[in-house]
């Protein structure tokens, strides 16, 4: 059946590339559109009435109109509708709701999922990531085999007669098409487990004898993936249990650390994609495999405002559109969504890399950094510090996550590390020495704090016994998934509990 449909899906593929290069030629037009239709479609709902929807015409009068919100903003709107009341946000009823646990909280936020998010956002969305691949490898085999996906937590709970909530990955395997089952692995069973290490255990036994030729998922539990299937078939690299693997799909955390770590037990090359999709919304991919930059995806269903961070924590934030955004400078992504979300703040922060057409990167999170002492330093930084030590002295690093040592009577500030190596460094301290200088190279706050140990001493980094990371996911019932160790931090409380766990004074 996979070989009958490959030939007609990837042609179908193909003939959408004419509407990608129309909103990826005019996306301050397409955006435009966008958002007179979401207005439009929910002018007569609840929260359209009590903004006046009818009357905002224009992007000018919506932004003065309607306030910036954070989930707790939201939060008493969705209430209502995960308990049965429709036309409160959007205008065609909801009865999905995505999870989303986020890093940082024990509360959950209970994304709604419109037939039109899913549609028009989502989906389409994927389309158009299969669409640029293709454009980028004509000659590719992709639809020839099945790709593996490996999502998060499947479980879909009911909150009454109609509605349900899971994972985002839960709603989207429950609403698929049904030709879309036929290019999957794992079978729908096993991508329903929500036990993680049973759920590794039979993806690898029931995925080894598949043609894969792509491969979606979170690094850490792909890597944990790919060394099970080692170790059952007794091969040395990935290449030789799926011979025609030719990409990798990913997103959610930075890949930077782990490239190396993929390049060599996957033992060929490949093609590998960044996504940027969210229980909210799908908003960018790389259209061009290995260049930095996701385009952006202006044309489905989300309309995107940008907030200068120092804009942050203010009670009337502004915000500015895609004619007035700058390169290498971190906004806050605010958005309208045909879900039902408006003027939310998202919560990550963006970097374009490119004006023309519009491409993204992930910097980090508003609530993920270290700030301290005025350093400012972002995931972003981070992440390329931790692999230029990782290079410089042969290390393979699995996860870290960091935060501040406050000053005390008798020593100044510092930044504490908890990294867990797959590879350990030929010499920590050289490691260290390292990750202090690419992070003064890359930012000059940093740099002006570690002057002469003015604010900032020199990092203080423990090497974790692999598994810590994983243990204390557990502990707090987020193993496996989209759930993650937290980057970095402005508190001190992830990381006390961390190492409490590794019995590290």
């Amino acid at each position: 059946m996979v070989k009958l449909l490959s030939p007609a899906i990837s042609s179908l593929a193909r003939m959408r590339l004419w509407r990608i290069e129309g909103w990826k030629t005019h996306p301050q037009d397409a955006q435009r559109e966008v958002l007179q239709d979401l207005v439009t479609a929910a002018q007569y709902t609840e929260f359209g009435k009590k903004y006046n929807f009818s009357t905002l015409f224009n992007i000018r009068s919506f932004k003065q109109t309607v306030p910036v919100h954070e989930y707790e903003d939201m939060k008493p709107y969705i209430q209502r509708i995960m308990e049965g009341e429709q036309n409160i946000l959007w205008n065609t009823p909801i009865y999905w709701f995505a999870k989303s646990s986020g890093t940082t909280s024990d509360k959950s936020k209970f994304i709604p999922v419109s037939d039109e998010s899913l549609e028009d956002g989502h989906y389409k969305a994927a389309k158009d990531v299969l669409t640029m691949y293709y454009q980028f490898k004509p000659d590719s085999d992709l639809l020839t085999g099945k790709g593996l996906v490996l999502g998060g937590s499947h479980t879909i709970n009911p909150l009454n007669h109609e509605a349900q909530y899971g994972d985002l990955s839960a709603v989207l395997l429950q609403n698929t098409p049904f030709w879309g089952n036929w290019l999957r692995v794992p079978d729908l069973s096993i991508a329903l487990m929500d036990e993680w290490e049973s759920k590794i255990e039979m993806l690898a036994q029931s995925t080894i004898r598949e043609n894969v030729t792509s491969i979606s998922g979170v690094p850490t539990w792909t890597l944990v993936l790919f060394r099970r299937i080692l170790e059952i078939t007794g091969k040395q690299s990935i290449a030789e249990v799926w011979p025609n693997l030719e990409l990798y799909m990913h997103g959610g955390v930075s890949f930077t650390p782990y490239r190396e770590q993929f390049q060599k037990i996957i033992g060929k090359p490949i093609n590998y994609l960044e996504m940027y999709n969210a229980s909210e919304g799908f908003f960018a991919a790389q259209d061009i495999p290995g260049e930095e930059g996701m385009l952006l995806f202006v044309d489905h269903g989300i309309f995107m405002e940008f907030m200068p961070i120092e804009e942050y924590g203010k009670q009337f934030p502004d915000t500015i559109g895609l004619s007035e955004v700058e390169l290498n400078k971190n906004y806050a992504l605010v958005i309208s969504t045909n879900g039902g979300l408006w003027r939310y703040l998202l919560g990550d922060t963006i970097q374009f890399t490119s004006l023309d057409p519009f491409r993204i990167k992930v910097s980090g999170r508003l609530k993920h950094y270290m700030n301290a002492f005025g350093e400012e330093v972002i995931v972003d930084n981070t992440d390329k510090a931790i692999a230029a030590a990782s290079a410089a002295t042969g290390a393979i690093v699995n996860d870290y996550t960091a935060a501040p040592v406050y000053f005390s009577e008798g020593s100044n500030g510092a930044h504490e590390w908890l990294i867990e190596f797959e590879k350990q460094p030929d010499d920590l301290a050289a490691f260290t020495r390292e990750l202090d200088a690419t992070l003064k190279s890359l930012n000059s706050d940093y740099e002006a704090k570690r002057h002469k140990d003015i604010a900032l001493r020199m990092p203080i980094v423990h090497s974790l016994t692999k598994g810590i990371f994983s243990n204390w996911l557990k502990s707090r019932g987020k193993l496996g998934g989209q759930h993650k160790v937290p980057r970095l931090s402005n508190e001190r409380t992830h990381l006390e509990e961390i190492k409490q766990l590794a019995g590290i004074n």
